[in-house]
């Protein structure tokens, strides 16, 4: 059986990241990230989502060579 990773907000998941809250709602919005879950009003992520969707921006990024 494997442990569940925790889901965190997306104020945390900015803040793991390295970026500003509204560039998780952008990657959103983009499909470059999906909301794995929500606690109210809030959507929810999973930390590896938001490191794979920040790897994936970085790389089409002409400031990432």
């Amino acid at each position: 059986m494997t442990a569940r990773a925790p889901l965190i907000t997306g104020v945390l998941a900015a803040a793991e990241a390295g970026v500003v809250p509204a560039t998780i709602r952008k990657w959103v919005q983009l499909g470059h990230l999906a909301p794995a879950g929500r606690q109210g009003r809030a959507q929810l992520y999973r930390l590896e989502d938001v490191f794979a969707a920040e790897r994936a921006t970085r790389r089409g990024s002409p400031l990432a060579s």
